[in-house]
């Protein structure tokens, strides 16, 4: 099986061009080759798939074998696979998830390749905000709630450490709050146009980045009054620029980050 290990700041998925036929058990398959001393290493496999509704189709499948909605560093990552390799010869595209349709707009460099893309990530979806969400062992926590077509448990301190995130994130991802789990993002404003942030994704544990965990931090700083519309996200792997859209203009959350491909190769199951 042919595939290209591709990462959006560090958010690093093996992808796999499914247009012509599907693995047998991805679920399966994403453990396996997601292990990092064991096989090729990831966050997980996406899966680049034809469309009746969209120019392409995107599955993604967490390193636990979980199927996800949606992912805004892979969105990312697709657009630059599909156009680098001829699959389309279009720079805006649109690609079918489990969270809906999303709009992909590339920006070539001089070498004529994929250098960044804007993901027009759709309108969020606020829940609660600013409530207090207690854990077992008497620790409470401020929190607030944001979908992007996926569920995000955002959180603001001054606190971004290992004993925070790591400590923290996999008890709230599994919160009763949440009956399908969610993603936990710890964030510090350091200016109304800046986010310093940490994830702790479900299903793959901390992540050195998360465009949707970054679109919601977004929306969930702004809602509180911690930042503007605008702001650039600083993440492990990286930096992205999120907007949100006034409603006059539709509501919706602009992603705008690099894509970059790592290498290619071929996996023979065991």
């Amino acid at each position: 099986m042919r595939f290209t290990k591709m990462h959006g700041i560090g958010n690093d998925y093996i992808y796999i061009d499914c247009m012509e036929s599907e693995p047998e058990s991805p679920d399966t398959l994403a453990r396996e080759i997601s292990d990092r001393h064991t096989g090729v290493g990831g966050d997980g496999i996406v899966m680049i798939c034809p469309s009746d509704k969209a120019d392409f189709r995107m599955r993604i499948f967490n390193a636990d074998g979980s199927e996800a909605r949606m992912c805004g560093n892979a969105s990312r990552c697709i657009a630059k696979y599909v156009i680098d390799q001829g699959l389309t010869d279009r720079t805006d595209l649109t690609l079918e998830t489990l969270s809906g349709i999303r709009r992909l707009m590339a920006r070539k460099g001089s070498d004529g390749k994929v250098e960044s893309v804007t993901v027009d990530m759709g309108r969020p979806e606020v829940g609660v905000v600013d409530t207090e969400v207690a854990l077992p062992d008497g620790s409470r926590h401020r929190l607030t709630a944001v979908s992007m077509g996926n569920p995000h448990g955002v959180i603001f301190t001054d606190d971004l450490s290992d004993a925070m995130v790591l400590g923290h994130g996999p008890e709230l991802e599994r919160h009763p709050m949440w009956p399908d789990r969610a993603n936990i993002e710890f964030a510090r404003t350091d200016a109304p146009d800046r986010i310093t942030m940490r994830v702790w994704e479900r299903g793959s544990g901390e992540t050195m980045a998360c465009g949707t965990g970054a679109c919601a931090t977004l929306v969930a700083a702004a809602t509180n009054g911690l930042a503007g519309r605008k702001a650039e996200i600083s993440l492990p792997g990286g930096r992205l620029t999120i907007e949100w859209l006034p409603e006059s203009e539709g509501g919706h959350v602009m992603m705008t980050g690099p894509a970059t491909e790592v290498f290619t190769g071929t996996y023979i199951r065991n």
